[in-house]
């Protein structure tokens, strides 16, 4: 059995940020490690951006308008991030948490229900679609997306979670691939948030859930 140490991660609040600089930033960060390179969390919003992931296909982004679509190295499939969402990347030595990807996405997931259920908003995850999920007057609806990239026993990427945000652009792709799949924010529930106001609580909650 593989020892679980606790992390005293950093965090690190970027605001609006450019997501190709921001990604570039996370590559670098990773490759740079030592075993002795503290774990840090980002927590900001990007500028419209489509991001297609290793499994992304071309064909699930279904209008090209004036938002960039950029190719990228996390798992997953093609998603929306925008101003209004909260960002939250997790730069993490797995090694050392001692705990695997699969494991590392629960507990993202559980980092999100957890701060929805602080709004007696009920949510949870699907094994067979990671992200995390909510029910409202249509149905179900995607609140929160994730995909990450691990690279010598690192991760980095992470979450994404609509909180205030305009939604449109979803319609123009199959979100993480699925046909028809809803998406809902924050804000629909009537919380009256921004990713700036959450981003403190977001990160308490991923730090309880990887200790």
């Amino acid at each position: 059995m593989s020892e679980v140490i606790a992390t005293t991660a950093r965090v690190v609040q970027l605001g609006l940020a450019d997501y190709q600089i921001t990604w570039h930033a996370m590559q670098a960060f990773t490759d740079a490690r030592t075993p002795e390179t503290s774990d840090e969390i980002w927590l900001l919003e990007h500028p419209p951006v489509f991001t297609l992931g290793q499994a992304g296909k071309p064909e699930h982004i279904l209008q090209r308008g004036e938002i960039p679509i950029v190719k990228i190295d996390r798992g997953g499939q093609v998603t929306y991030h925008g101003p209004g969402q909260l960002i939250a990347y997790t730069l993490l030595d797995l090694r050392r948490l001692g705990f695997g990807v699969r494991e590392l996405v629960r507990r993202l997931e559980n980092s999100v229900i957890a701060l929805l259920a602080d709004y007696d908003i009920d949510a949870y995850g699907k094994v067979d679609a990671p992200g995390v999920y909510v029910r409202d007057e249509l149905g179900e609806a995607k609140i929160a997306a994730l995909g990450l990239r691990i690279r010598n026993g690192c991760c980095f990427h992470g979450l994404s979670f609509n909180v205030n945000m305009d939604l449109a652009p979803f319609a123009m792709i199959n979100p993480c691939g699925y046909e028809g799949l809803r998406v809902a924010q924050l804000s629909d529930f009537g919380i009256a948030e921004t990713p700036a106001t959450l981003a403190g609580k977001m990160a308490d909650k991923i730090l309880q859930q990887i200790n």
